[in-house]
C-alpha cells in the first residue's frame, strides 16, 4: 500500500479509503469484519464512516459493526484512522427533535457522544461535517469543535459536500479566531464521469490545504464495465445509474470506455479508481467494497500505472470543465 500526508496535516494516511456505507445494509456482520481484516492486511489505514450509515430504522448500525471489530483487539484501533460524520437526522422515524441533527453546537457535542459509544472508541481521529448547515455559524460550530479537542474527543475536522466558497469561509473563520487548525480533508462527488468538482471544490481545497476525498469513484457502477456486465447477465444498474444508462450520448461514452480499456487489457472499475489517484490534490478515493472480491481489485489499483495514451484518450471520452474561471469566463 502507498501512504501520503492527509492535506497540510502529518498524518500519514493510505491511497485507498475503506468506505463502510454497505456494513450493515448490504453486507453482514461477519463479512464487514473480514472485509476490514482484509483492509488492514493490504496496508489500508483509513476508514470512513457516518453515523447515519445503516439508515432508516438501523441508523448507526455500521459504526456499531466497526466498534465491534475494534472490540476484538486492540491493535485495529491503533492501526485506524478513523473518520466518521455528523449532520443527519438519527431519529429513526425521520422526524428529529428540534436540535437532534445539522451542525448546531448542542448537536455536535450530542452526536460526537453516541458516535464514541457505538464506535467503542474514545477519540475519532476525523470528524467530518456530512453537509453544509446553512444556518449555523462557523463561529459556533468551530467553538464547539475546540471543545472537543480539548477535551480528546477528536483530533481534525473535515468536511464532506461542501461548495468551494463555504472550504474558503470555514478556514478564514477558523483562522481569524486562532488555535482552529480548520477543515483538513474534503469528502466530495468525484470520478471520471463527474468532474465539476475540479472547477471550484478541488481548488479551494489545494489552496486552503485540505486533502480530497473522492466518494462514488465508479459513480455508482457506471464505471466498473456496467454494459459489459449487463450483456454477460451479471448485475443490472439501479437507480440513477439505470436512468444515465437509458441516455443514448451517456451509454454511447460509457461504451467507448469500455471499449477503450478492452482494447488495452485493463478492467474498468481499476482505472477508474487509478485515474483518480493521478489528479492533483486527490488523497485517495473512497471504496465501499461489498465483498472481499472487490476490495481486492480496488487494491491492485494502486499499483496500476497508466501510460499517457490511456489518459489522453480518458480525457477525451470524458472531458473536464477546465480551471476556473476559464471555464465559464472566457
Amino acid at each position: 500500500m502507498k501512504y501520503t500526508q492527509l492535506g497540510r496535516t502529518g498524518l500519514k494516511v493510505s491511497r485507498l479509503v475503506l468506505g463502510t456505507m454497505n456494513f450493515g445494509p448490504q453486507t453482514d456482520e461477519t463479512d464487514s469484519h473480514a472485509i476490514m481484516d482484509s483492509a488492514l492486511d493490504a496496508g489500508i489505514n483509513y476508514f470512513d464512516t457516518a453515523n447515519v450509515y445503516g439508515w432508516g430504522e438501523n441508523k448507526g448500525r455500521t459504526e456499531e459493526i466497526i466498534g465491534n471489530w475494534f472490540a476484538k483487539s486492540a491493535a485495529h484501533r491503533d492501526k485506524v484512522v478513523l473518520a466518521t460524520k455528523v449532520y443527519g437526522n438519527m431519529a429513526a422515524d425521520g422526524e428529529a427533535w428540534p436540535n437532534h441533527d445539522k451542525l448546531s453546537a448542542v448537536n455536535i457535542r450530542r452526536a460526537v457522544d453516541a458516535s464514541l459509544k457505538r464506535l467503542q472508541t474514545d477519540y475519532i481521529d476525523i470528524y467530518q461535517f456530512h453537509h453544509v448547515d446553512r444556518a449555523t455559524p462557523f463561529e459556533e460550530i468551530w467553538q464547539a469543535i475546540d471543545t472537543l479537542v480539548q477535551q480528546g474527543k477528536i483530533l481534525y475536522v473535515g468536511s464532506s459536500n461542501f461548495p468551494g466558497y463555504k472550504i474558503a469561509q470555514a478556514n478564514e473563520i477558523a483562522a481569524r479566531r486562532g488555535g482552529t487548525i480548520g477543515l483538513v480533508s474534503e469528502q466530495c462527488l468525484y470520478n471520471l464521469y463527474e468532474r465539476r468538482a475540479e472547477m471550484e471544490v478541488i481548488p479551494a481545497a489545494q489552496e486552503y490545504g485540505l486533502g480530497v476525498i473522492p466518494w462514488s469513484p465508479l459513480h455508482g457502477g457506471l464505471l466498473g464495465g456496467v454494459i459489459k456486465k449487463e450483456a454477460e447477465g451479471g448485475r443490472r444498474a439501479s437507480g440513477r445509474a439505470a436512468d444515465t444508462l437509458a441516455d443514448p450520448a451517456a451509454r454511447a461514452r460509457l461504451q467507448s470506455y469500455e471499449d477503450l480499456l478492452e482494447k488495452h487489457g485493463l478492467e474498468p472499475g481499476e482505472v477508474a479508481l487509478a485515474w483518480l489517484l493521478t489528479r492533483p490534490g486527490v488523497t485517495g478515493p473512497i471504496v465501499g467494497p461489498r465483498t472481499a472480491q472487490q476490495l481486492e481489485s480496488a487494491i491492485r489499483a494502486v499499483e496500476l500505472e497508466l501510460g499517457e495514451e490511456v489518459l489522453t484518450s480518458l480525457d477525451e471520452i470524458f472531458p473536464g470543465p477546465g480551471p476556473s474561471p476559464e471555464a465559464f469566463a472566457w
